[in-house]
């Protein structure tokens, strides 16, 4: 089961609801992580000395800390696919859309999903996602030829 179990209310669905949330914020945080790597090679600053001070500042998160360092090292090994993300961000956006609830930020990083899978990262790790925004810039990453 769980290590933590926690008691939401007794309606039916709080425990769903509650269960979008973290890949609303995990996907989110993964697309930011990806694009903020881009944005630093355009500023031709060393990834391993952003990830070590962003890992110290106001503006890391754990998903920042954990896939990170698979961009820097070129190691797509998958640990949480691509593949994995269209799908969980979906139920995040539909279940938003039952609320009429906009999640733009959501949908951005949704977008940047789908746009991995459709060039054939959708196997790799999430941390592939990096790559969307570095094609657009024409940057090459680590590993990549």
């Amino acid at each position: 089961m769980a290590a933590t179990v926690h008691r939401l209310g007794d309606d039916a669905g709080t425990g769903s609801a509650m269960k979008a949330i973290n890949p609303l914020l995990a996907g989110v945080h993964i697309a930011a992580m990806g694009e903020a790597l881009a944005f630093a090679a355009t500023q031709r600053l060393d990834l391993r000395r952003v990830v070590d001070v962003i890992s110290g500042s106001a503006g890391t998160s754990w998903m920042f800390e954990n896939r990170a360092p698979h961009v820097v090292d070129g190691d797509y090994t998958p640990r949480s696919a691509v593949n994995i993300w269209p799908k969980d961000l979906g139920i995040v956006s539909e279940i938003a859309a039952r609320a009429d609830l906009p999640v733009p930020v959501t949908q951005a990083a949704l977008g940047q999903f789908r746009a991995a899978a459709d060039v054939g990262d959708g196997g790799a790790d999430a941390a592939a996602l990096t790559r969307v925004s570095a094609r657009a810039a024409g940057l090459t990453l680590p590993g990549d030829v």
